[in-house]
């Protein structure tokens, strides 16, 4: 079985890469990135022969020939590609995450691919102000405040037209949690935190940690994601599927990691204007539109997953979060660009 992961150099990507190296059946990976690995990569990049490509570049005819060239023989295409920065440049981030997802669905039916798969997210959905779980069927129209939301909701509308023009595509949906490992402190510190944040914030000494009120989050393991795909590859099976690990992280468990269990609940409207403050004087690499989809997004039911993959994870939400505020501490990262300390 051949696979072809677009995006595959990412946190995600890496996560599956190491599920595709201890898959027998899986005899052939090509990956695609914008920046590849060096020439003799080290595992798990190792397992893929990569292909240099841009989903947002201008020239969209010979990206979608680069992709179709890829895609050739693939018995499933797995769409990762996503940009969170530069989070100012608004017209990038559309062209990346929106125009590129379009371009990888047009490059897979016209390679003849007969299974999609493509990455969703908690923030496609709706805003939900509960602690129910909800399922793959509340409505994924996004939070507007959150350009990230946005973008994958507007993906959800891609999704929905091309299964109704391409009836002969399976296609796949993942819906993961926020996605956590070791590896990814170094992103998480440049996509999140900024270069301003010191290391020594996350070594477990804050004197306290100030939590927007009601805030409450699910996360997952990157190897467990990358499980998740592959048994998205193994089973074809169409539709959405939520992914997230066991647990829920609120300021109890998140203070249990940074500040010895202290932290104060702050008003969501004063957390976004801190955010904005930030965001604006260019000290924060991140908009307020996350305080508004962390605070908005619904807890997901993963039953589905669950039930008709048999997919468990390994880690639980909160195991996770330890190891990638390790990660952060520690400057970790990975040899695929996007994952290298800078």
């Amino acid at each position: 079985m051949k696979v072809a992961v677009i995006g595959a150099s990412g946190n995600a990507g890496t996560g599956l890469l190491r599920a595709l190296r201890g898959a027998a059946e899986v005899t052939e990976v090509v990956a695609v990135a914008r920046r590849t690995p060096r020439s003799t990569p080290p595992a798990p990049y190792d397992v893929a022969r990569w292909v240099s490509a841009d989903v947002a570049a201008d020239d969209g005819e010979a990206v979608e020939a680069a992709l179709v060239a890829a895609m050739q023989g693939a018995s499933a295409v797995v769409q990762l590609a996503w940009a969170i920065q530069p989070n100012h440049d608004r017209e990038l981030l559309r062209r990346t995450n929106v125009d590129g997802t379009r371009r990888v669905l047009a490059a897979a039916a016209r390679a003849g691919v007969g299974h999609v798969v493509v990455a969703s997210s908690v923030g496609a959905y709706s805003p939900a102000h509960d602690d129910a779980l909800h399922d793959e069927t509340w409505p994924v129209r996004g939070i507007p405040a959150s350009e990230y939301s946005v973008d994958k909701a507007d993906v959800e509308l891609l999704l929905n037209a091309f299964e109704r023009d391409h009836p002969e595509v399976v296609l796949t949906r993942l819906r993961p949690a926020l996605i956590f490992q070791r590896d990814a402190g170094s992103q998480m510190t440049r996509y999140f935190l900024g270069k301003w944040m010191p290391g020594v914030a996350f070594s477990g000494h804050l004197p306290v940690l100030p939590w927007p009120t009601g805030l409450r989050l699910q996360a997952v393991h990157a190897d467990d994601i990358g499980e998740a795909y592959l048994a998205a590859i193994r089973h074809s099976t169409g539709g959405a599927f939520n992914v997230a690990a066991d647990g829920v992280l609120g300021g109890e468990e998140v203070a249990s990691v940074l500040s010895g269990g202290r932290w104060r609940d702050v008003p969501v409207p004063a957390a976004r204007a801190a955010v904005s403050a930030g965001w604006n004087a260019r000290a924060l690499p991140v908009s307020p539109g996350w305080i508004d989809m962390g605070s908005g997004a619904p807890l997901m039911d993963t039953s589905r997953v669950r039930d008709e993959w048999g997919w468990a994870p390994s880690y639980t939400a909160l195991e996770a979060l330890r190891e990638v505020v390790r990660g952060i501490r520690d400057s970790a990262g990975a040899a695929s660009p996007p994952l290298r300390p800078r």
